[in-house]
């Protein structure tokens, strides 16, 4: 069986800046999981005793405080400002646009929209950004039950969602109000590896995505794969792979979230090598 990596996938920018920020930060602690992987979280704090605080009030006592690369609300911020602790800020910058985006457009009288997850983190993190508070949604359905106060709204979207749905959600919104003021805040990343991850699904029998179950951008590389792959599955480590998934496979293509670092990456390739088909 042939083993075939995408052209574009793994660690991008904003998570490589988080990392290196991390190491260079000895027994801090960060504001929620710094990144979407267990694997390099359990790294981290092995290593250069970094840990985790699920929650503000966690944070009571300690030195350093490193924001993670989804942001954080921004009543957190000033909490932990207040506090008088060391603020390591490891947001990534293609996240720390579209909160500045909601700021201003929202003190400029514009209605906010956020194509996203509500519960992520990231988008919670955004929206704390919007003065009046921001409407957040995944589809045309949730967004015909709003009930807008004006014509003027500005949409943004979060960094890893699929550009053909955000591009539903802003034609939706410019056929129906006056104003409407786009910012496509998707990154560059996610373009990439997402286009990867389709072209490499169309050629192979099976296709292995690697990344965190929690980390949206390595969903959506799934749900990409899937698409075009049926046998596509999601694994955050080498424990996870199950021999049968191969059987009569020729060609198994893997690809990576941006959470995934090369170490996990290789590791899986290794233990997929070592598989009789």
């Amino acid at each position: 069986m042939h083993i075939k990596l995408a052209t574009s996938y793994g660690f991008c920018f904003g998570v490589k800046r988080a990392i290196k920020i991390a190491e260079n930060s000895h027994n801090a602690s960060t504001i929620g999981p710094l990144i979407h992987n267990n694997e390099e979280i359990n790294r981290l704090k092995e290593n250069f005793n970094v840990k985790t605080l699920h929650h503000i009030s966690e944070a009571k006592g300690i030195e350093k405080a490193i924001i993670r690369t989804h942001g954080i609300p921004k009543k957190d911020l000033e909490t932990l400002q207040a506090q008088n602790i060391e603020v390591i800020n490891a947001t990534c910058p293609y996240v720390t646009k579209p909160q500045e985006i909601c700021e201003k457009m929202s003190k400029e009288g514009y209605e906010i929209v956020i194509f996203g997850d509500a519960d992520h983190p990231e988008v919670k993190g955004v929206e704390s950004y919007a003065i009046n508070g921001a409407i957040v949604v995944q589809s045309i359905e949730e967004l015909e039950r709003v009930k807008f106060l004006g014509n003027k709204i500005a949409v943004v979207s979060q960094t890893t969602r699929k550009i053909n749905e955000f591009l539903k959600i802003t034609n939706y919104l410019e056929t129906h109000y006056k104003e409407v003021r786009v910012f496509n805040t998707i990154c560059n990343a996610t373009f990439e590896n997402q286009d990867a991850a389709k072209e490499l699904a169309k050629e192979s029998d099976v296709v292995i995505v690697i990344g965190g179950k929690n980390s949206s951008n390595t969903k959506q590389l799934h749900s990409i794969c899937k698409e075009y792959c049926e046998d596509s599955f999601l694994v955050e480590s080498e424990k996870e792979i199950d021999p049968n998934w191969f059987l009569n496979k020729k060609m198994c293509g893997v690809t990576a979230g941006a959470s995934t670092p090369d170490w996990i990456i290789e590791k899986i390739i290794g233990k997929i090598s070592e598989i009789k088909v």
